[in-house]
């Protein structure tokens, strides 16, 4: 009656033969619902995908991402970040010109607020972040230095891929090459090889607008009267010619050439245009004397003969501006409060403390402007302070209107609690949080020592406060100590309420600053965000 034990083995083999595929199938569904045991865990691929021409890299694929291209400029971004958002549409057009016409040079994007371990290894903090990184060396990336625009991206990308001069072999070569273009540079060394050339070599790959070009040959040292180890900066304006010859002892510093080329390389007197406005903002001269003119009258063009004379002796300290109020100046007219009919007229700024200082009268004669440029620099001069009127109803409504003229009067009323928001009528952030601004107002329009207030920052200054972003929001408290309180946390009802009523200040547990993006920057002359100023979540 029982079954022999061979016979229960086929039964048993038989019984797994049609177990096994059934278990497969049934595997294969929990897969496809999403059913993932601990010992099937996906493994993340290192294989590169792209967007648009655009590497896209996470942790698993970085390092192959560097292995396989010699250089590899990564921009690491966050996605609700404005200054990236800019960025997107001039990376991917480089990243095709790139792609299509050069060997071994591509671009690539990391999303930082994913890539978080990424992030912290390269020291990003602010966005966007834009890293070389050159034949696979993932310890020393290089800071991008150029241009954040298709072009500027590409040119930087090729200097960096090639050679960063021209080897001058003799007289012709020489003539040719200095007659080439408007401003080139070239390195008289009498080693090639040597510590001082190096240092050029290193210069010229980062003045990517700039034509560099090198020689060793005595004839060469002899027909344009250098010594050796010397740098010439040529040009077809002002004085043609700059030299900047080096230190016996202590070699070539790379900081100072780097200066000597962008202050030689602009002409005494630069027209402010979209194309010169980054050599302007990038000479690193901190004190600007702008001349607004039509350059469609005559009698305005007869005044640049005197503005342009008086601007040698202060090479280095002043950079001699040309505004064109009928041109792509006219932009630039709202940042100082002026219309065009004002022209012809001076304004003179310090574009690190933005203070601005006006003539009495304005007087054009060399003489006259140059005694106004060095008054200023010698603290001679009052800042001018702009102001819009005070609006009839400014008073009238939940949310008080300040403007400079009864800034002072209604902030350090030693009677009331003012909460000022300072804000740019263009800012995105401001925007977003005018609707909390009203509700608050409304909320202490009725109490007897709190007002809510706001001022646009972009029309009228302030003495000793400086705006450096929008919004910013300051607290001026009753009595006679004329304190400012600036206030860094969220921006909400409940917030800015528990802040008014313990007197600008924040319990312990709500002093954490939470502010969900960074305040947006003035705006460049230009009328336009500095794109190549990092976002922060953390910057306020």
């Amino acid at each position: 009656m029982g079954c022999s034990k061979s016979q229960l083995l086929v039964v048993l083999l038989l019984s797994l033969a049609w177990l096994v595929p059934a278990w497969g199938e049934d595997k294969e569904a929990q897969v496809e619902e999403g059913v993932v045991e601990e010992e099937e865990e996906d493994v993340v691929s290192d294989l590169l995908l792209e967007e648009e021409g655009v590497l896209v890299l996470h942790q698993h694929n970085f390092e192959r991402a560097l292995r396989e291209h010699r250089l590899l400029l990564v921009e690491f971004y966050a996605p609700w970040c404005g200054h990236c958002q800019a960025l997107a549409p001039e990376f991917t057009r480089a990243a095709g010109i790139l792609k299509n016409d050069s060997v071994g040079l591509r671009l690539a994007k990391v999303d930082a607020m994913e890539e978080t371990d990424l992030s912290a290894e390269f020291g990003v903090t602010g966005y966007p972040v834009l890293k070389l990184f050159r034949d696979g060396n993932r310890t020393h990336p290089i800071d991008f230095t150029g241009q954040r625009d298709a072009e500027g991206i590409v040119r930087w990308m090729r200097r960096k891929a090639g050679p960063s001069t021209e080897l001058l072999q003799d007289e012709a070569s020489a003539q040719e090459f200095i007659a080439s273009q408007d401003v080139v540079v070239v390195g008289f060394f009498k080693d090639l090889q040597g510590k001082a050339a190096q240092g050029f070599y290193e210069v010229a790959s980062d003045a990517v607008d700039v034509t560099f070009g090198v020689s060793n040959r005595t004839e060469l040292f002899q027909k344009y009267s250098v010594i050796p180890d010397t740098v010439c900066l040529f040009k077809k304006f002002d004085e043609k010619r700059a030299d900047f010859p080096l230190d016996a002892e202590l070699g070539l510093n790379k900081e100072e050439l780097s200066r000597f080329i962008g202050l030689h390389s602009l002409e005494l007197v630069t027209e402010f245009t979209s194309q010169n406005s980054p050599k302007i903002f990038g000479a690193k001269i901190l004190n600007h004397l702008l001349l607004f003119i039509n350059k469609t009258l005559e009698p305005h063009l007869e005044i640049l003969g005197s503005f342009r004379a008086a601007a040698p002796p202060f090479r280095g300290q002043v950079l001699f501006v040309l505004i064109d109020v009928n041109g792509e100046g006219a932009q630039v007219l709202q940042y100082f409060g002026l219309k065009s009919h004002e022209a012809p007229t001076m304004r003179f700024i310090n574009i690190e403390t933005n203070k601005k200082y006006r003539m009495a009268t304005d007087e054009f004669a060399t003489q006259a402007v140059g005694s106004f440029a060095q008054a200023v620099l010698d603290g001679k001069v009052q800042p001018h302070l702009m102001s819009e009127e005070v609006p009839e109803d400014w008073d009238k409504h939940p949310v008080k209107v300040l403007v400079g003229k009864n800034f002072e009067q209604v902030a350090y009323d030693e009677t009331k609690n003012v909460f000022v928001k300072f804000y740019a009528p263009w800012c995105t952030h401001c925007k977003e949080m005018a609707p909390v601004w009203e509700e608050l107002g409304e909320k202490y329009k009725d109490h007897e020592n709190i007002i809510i207030a706001k001022l646009d920052a972009t029309a009228n200054e302030i003495v000793n406060l400086t705006i450096r972003g929008y919004p910013s929001l300051h607290y001026f408290p009753a009595g006679p100590d004329r304190k400012m309180i600036e206030y860094k946390s969220a921006r909400d009802l409940e917030t800015f309420s528990k802040f008014l009523e313990n007197g600008g200040m924040l319990p312990a547990e709500d002093t954490q600053p939470v502010v969900p993006e960074s305040p947006e920057e003035p705006k460049d002359t230009n009328g336009t965000r500095p794109v190549d100023a990092p976002e922060s979540r953390d910057e306020l």
